[in-house]
């Protein structure tokens, strides 16, 4: 194994772009329990390649081996330590571990921005590395920067990107939220500087996307987002506007006809809406999160339409298989009282 592991580390060594074999670099050191080693080829490979499923599961995997390894489970395990040991060990290592890895994630992003940087030199037109760059910009919170990557990629290439431009609309999207979170709750003025950014923020998405759907009339998927934004500002005839037409995309459909029916809802246009959640929910596959919310929102409607017993049949429907979802359990429990 130690030859191996030499073998490995000098191929990494000498390739620092080669992924492959950082990765199996990274699962020998995890298969020796050299957890320490693994995470920073890990954290490098996930800053590369940070939508690779089989990396976010290794991550899991390495996690578990840090609990097993550091927790002191494997030192419980060959009875060189108590419960009691690992316990006053682990709370004092907590609060170090967590400021350890932080600066060293940091550390390995801008390695990555610094390399990739010197590549770009050499490949100005590289598209595929300026959103690399800019999406470790974007990773390490420096917003602008990320913009500034995302809106080179659009200049190089001289085209327009609606994935790219979303991206550019998200990394200030994200600024915002960003500030909004720094505020601190104890100043006087708390209430009034989170309002303004929210405020900012909501007239920002609308605007942003808005461009968006003029410069892309047939997205139908950008015509979903500015519906989503507009439900949110409580703009609902705009939102309906918009969600009538992204219903047309299949992948969209259901989705945009539950907003669609909360929007009516919201107009007291109950028998209107009552029939675009039935509609969605003859469709609908399975019983997921979304079916379970349309079922409800359906039984609100008809509530309010007078439909008591219509009402209760599809709060029973998710009683029978989610007892704790919202006030169904008490809605169905009063009923049943009810009839004595």
């Amino acid at each position: 194994p130690q030859t191996a592991v030499f073998s490995l580390e000098i191929l990494v060594k000498n390739s620092p772009n080669d992924m492959d074999a950082a990765e199996q670099l990274a699962r020998v050191y995890l298969s020796l329990g050299q957890v320490n080693k693994a995470e920073e080829l890990y954290n490098q490979l996930v800053a590369a390649r940070p939508n690779d499923p089989n990396l976010a599961q290794a991550m899991k995997n390495l996690a578990a081996k840090r609990m097993l390894v550091e927790g002191g489970y494997e030192a419980l395990a060959d009875g060189t330590k108590s419960y009691r040991d690992i316990l006053r060990d682990k709370d004092g290592a907590v609060a170090l571990e967590q400021e350890t890895r932080q600066v060293k994630n940091e550390e390995v992003l801008l390695r990555l921005i610094q390399d990739n940087e010197a590549r770009l030199q050499v490949e100005p037109d590289n598209l595929k590395l300026i959103r690399s760059i800019g999406d470790l910009h974007l990773q390490r919170k420096d917003f602008d920067r990320a913009v500034e990557y995302y809106q080179n990629i659009l200049k190089v290439s001289g085209i327009s990107d609606p994935g790219v431009e979303r991206a550019i609309s998200d990394a200030m999207t994200r600024k915002l939220d960003l500030a909004s979170s720094q505020l601190d709750p104890q100043a006087p003025d708390f209430a009034e500087q989170k309002a303004r950014i929210k405020a900012e923020r909501d007239q920002f998405v609308i605007e942003e996307c808005r461009r968006r759907v003029e410069r892309y009339p047939n997205d139908l998927l950008i015509r979903f987002e500015l519906g989503q934004h507009y439900f949110n500002a409580g703009k609902i005839g705009e939102a309906i506007q918009e969600f009538q037409k992204s219903q047309n995309n299949p992948s969209k459909k259901i989705t945009s006809q539950n907003y669609l029916g909360q929007c009516f809802a919201r107009r007291n246009m109950n028998d209107i809406a009552a029939r675009t959640f039935q509609n969605a929910l003859k469709e609908k596959v399975g019983f997921d999160e979304e079916k379970k919310e349309m079922i409800y929102l359906l039984g609100c409607v008809l509530e309010k339409m007078g439909k008591k017993e219509e009402a209760i049949e599809q709060l029973k429907q998710i009683y029978e298989v989610d007892i704790g979802y919202k006030d169904v359990a008490a809605k169905v429990d009063a009923y049943y009282s009810a009839q004595g």
